[in-house]
């Protein structure tokens, strides 16, 4: 592999293409788009009625939402939980310290409390040994969040869930058709273009068997109202449109292949990276990742990716401020959590998508054995 790789003529490997992902089902979008366009119905019609029934029975789920993005989701999900009088003010929601910003800005919006509990480096996922040292008479919740493509769930989480009365909410923002989710109370998504399934805009879905909690979600989604300007509490508005609906339902019938090929990728990247330089999270079992992102940390970081821009790799950060460190959180910028701060500093995000070769990801693996410090 190594000699094969290393003769290969210099590529362009751009971190991710979405026009080459969407090329890849062109004639089947178009087609659809089309339809919806003559149709002259752009929201709360067939194809968000025909994708929420698709996308529940994916999920295993008996009730979809759609909603206009993955914040949202997450954001109605904790509203409807207040509505229906299991979270109050001030309650607090254990999420991952290492997230995106979306899972905590959706906890405070609700004007709840986030606990933040550390990671394990290896698994990147949050430490369920620390969850239970966390949970005081005021938790209410915890909030999974499967980053990268990284199922987090654990027979030990749920069973401390249980042992508390908690809720458990799944942040599926990244981990669209990965085999251990949705085991929770409640799973959210977001069909950001990038994510594994992906619209041509914004939009987001709840997926959930609590039928209460769904006629909650979708009454606030869409003003508050139980039936037609019937407004029984303050709502918002919160659709995923005609458009978007279609797309998706094109989509999520190549969203299982996508993934396998995702995962053979994957798979190369664990066989021929090599460099002692780098560390590579944790193998799962095959189904349990997905692999919306693929993470390779380092302490030369910023030369690595520099190093790999010069092979003509693209790379992305993901995520370099951790929430606690955020501005718009200063009442937390004085925490330290060594283990979040140690993956936003070595973290670098290499190309994985289910548009490139075999030869790219020999190539990329190559690039990455090939870099050295003088450090």
């Amino acid at each position: 592999m190594a000699a094969e790789a290393f003769a290969m003529t210099l590529m362009n490997i751009p971190y991710l293409s979405l026009k080459e992902i969407t090329a890849l089902h062109a004639d089947e979008i178009q087609q659809v788009v089309r339809t919806v366009v003559d149709s002259g119905w752009y929201l709360q019609g067939q194809w968000v009625d025909k994708f929420e029934k698709e996308f529940a029975n994916y999920t295993n789920h008996s009730h979809c939402i759609g909603v206009a993005n993955g914040l949202d989701a997450l954001t109605l999900t904790l509203r409807a939980y207040k509505e229906m009088g299991v979270l109050a003010d001030n309650d607090e929601v254990i999420v991952p310290a290492h997230t995106f910003i979306a899972s905590v800005l959706a906890i405070t919006e609700n004007n709840l409390v986030p606990i933040l509990v550390e990671p394990r480096f290896d698994t990147l996922a949050i430490d369920d040994a620390e969850i239970e040292k966390a949970i005081t008479p005021q938790t209410k919740a915890i909030m999974l969040v499967h980053l990268y493509g990284r199922c987090t769930y654990t027979d030990k989480i749920a069973e401390i869930a249980r042992k508390h009365n908690l809720v458990i909410i799944e942040d599926c923002a990244q981990a669209h058709g990965c085999k251990g989710i949705g085991k929770g109370d409640v799973s959210c998504y977001s069909f950001y273009p990038g994510k594994n399934l992906g619209a041509l805009g914004d939009g987001g879905a709840v997926t959930t068997n609590n039928k209460a909690l769904a006629d909650a979600i979708h009454a606030i989604a869409n003003y508050g109202f139980s039936k037609r300007y019937h407004a029984d509490n303050t709502g918002r508005n919160s659709r995923l449109d005609e458009i978007q609906a279609a797309v998706l339902s094109v989509k999520l019938k190549y969203l299982n292949a996508d993934n396998a090929r995702r995962q053979e990728l994957a798979r190369s990247y664990y066989n021929n990276i090599t460099n002692p330089l780098i560390t590579l999270p944790s193998l799962m079992d095959n189904g349990d990742n997905v692999y919306h992102i693929f993470p390779i940390f380092s302490e030369h970081r910023d030369a690595l990716a520099q190093h790999l821009e010069s092979k003509g790799i693209g790379t992305i950060i993901h995520y370099p401020i951790p929430p606690h460190k955020q501005k718009c959180y200063n009442q937390w910028n004085h925490l330290h959590l060594p283990i979040t701060e140690k993956i936003a500093n070595e973290e670098l995000s290499i190309p994985l998508n289910q548009t490139m070769t075999d030869s790219q990801a020999l190539y990329i693996a190559e690039a990455i054995n090939s870099f050295k410090t003088n450090k």
